[in-house]
Order: structure tokens, then C-alpha cells, then sequence
């Protein structure tokens, strides 16, 4: 039986005898100076916040924000609202305060998952997010990210770098479009993340 055209040619490559190559490296791209700085300059960058967990304590007790949730047992008292079934029972969510696994220094991204998220839909459907995040977490570039990702399963995953924003042909910047008006980040050091992050 004569072979086809498609039988042919894989015939034809099978029969080559090319010597085996490395794969190119990934070259490390590292930032210059102090991690933690560049990170914190990101957010600022992106129109987030950086504050203390004293200023999110007074945000917390202010009763500037009606509808209140949070996951972290550490601020349980402030979170008024129970966790629905269906995400849409959040729509009138004023704020949300989430940890985060860790930063990325060179855009100041954050990096959430399921293991975090109450409901996936939380960082997006709140109108302000403040995320709680270790200041030893810190990486330098997206490639580090990736690999710090690895192979761990997760149904869901996002990096969070600044209240959503878009802008039209025109240029004309709005803010809280597409997600959260506002992103603050509190930056905990060792001796107060024990019990807030794992």
C-alpha cells in the first residue's frame, strides 16, 4: 500500500538524526535595591495605598463602611456580614480585607487564590479591598513568581496590582470600572503575622 503524504514526511523526519539541544534559559531579571521599597513604590505607582495595621484597625472602626467582610479570624469582630452562597449576595459589599500569599517587587502585583478567597468573586465585587500581606514575601520579578506558583493546585488564581482602572480613547482615567475603587495593602512585619499568615 503506497504511503500518503502525511506518512511520508513524519517518515522522512523520523529517519533525521539531529543531536540534542538545551532548552534556553530563563535569564534572572533582578531589582536593584531593597525589595520591600520597590514594591511599596509599585502600589503608590498604581494607584494603591500602603498602610500601617493600626490605619487599617481605625479604617476598620471608623463606620465609614457599612457592609464589612473578611476571612481573618484576627479582624472577625469588624466583619458584619456572613459569607453567602450565592457571590451575588455581595454586590453591596463597601469592604473586603483579604491576605495575600506574596508581592511582586518590579509592578506591584499580589497573588490570591482560593485558599484565601472566601468566594473568588470577593477582591472584584467589594468596593474597597485592603490586602494583608507579609513584608518577607516579597519577590523580585514575575518570573520568580511563577516559579514560587509552581505546580500547587488551585481552582482559582489572580494577581491583584491596584484598584481596577480603565481609560477611554480620550485617555479620561476612571477608577473602580471593573472592580474595587480602592486597594490599600498593610505591610505586617514577623512579629505581627504569626496567626494572619501561613
Amino acid at each position: 500500500m503506497a504511503m500518503n503524504s502525511r506518512e511520508h514526511i513524519l517518515s522522512e523526519i523520523r529517519k533525521l538524526k539531529l543531536p540534542k539541544s538545551e532548552l534556553f534559559g530563563i535569564p534572572i531579571f533582578g531589582i536593584e535595591g531593597d525589595l520591600l521599597d520597590s514594591f511599596k513604590q509599585a502600589i503608590l505607582s498604581n494607584k494603591g495605598e500602603v498602610i500601617s495595621e493600626d490605619e487599617l484597625i481605625d479604617s476598620l472602626q471608623s463606620g465609614g463602611y457599612i457592609n464589612i467582610y473578611t476571612p481573618l479570624d484576627q479582624y472577625a469582630t469588624y466583619s458584619n456580614c456572613d459569607l453567602p452562597e450565592d457571590p451575588h449576595d455581595f454586590r453591596n459589599l463597601d469592604l473586603a480585607v483579604v491576605r495575600g500569599h506574596f508581592g511582586v517587587a518590579e509592578n506591584g502585583a499580589i497573588w490570591l487564590d482560593d485558599t484565601v478567597l472566601a468566594h473568588r468573586v470577593l477582591p472584584f465585587i467589594t468596593e474597597h479591598l485592603i490586602i494583608v500581606l507579609d513584608q518577607k514575601s516579597i519577590v523580585s520579578n514575575m518570573h520568580e513568581a511563577y516559579s514560587r506558583i509552581g505546580q500547587e493546585y488551585s481552582g482559582f488564581g489572580v494577581f491583584i496590582a491596584g484598584p481596577s482602572k480603565t481609560a477611554d480613547i480620550e485617555q479620561s482615567l476612571v477608577i473602580g470600572a471593573h472592580g474595587a475603587k480602592s486597594l490599600r495593602v498593610v505591610m505586617l512585619g514577623k512579629e505581627k503575622e504569626k496567626g494572619i499568615l501561613t
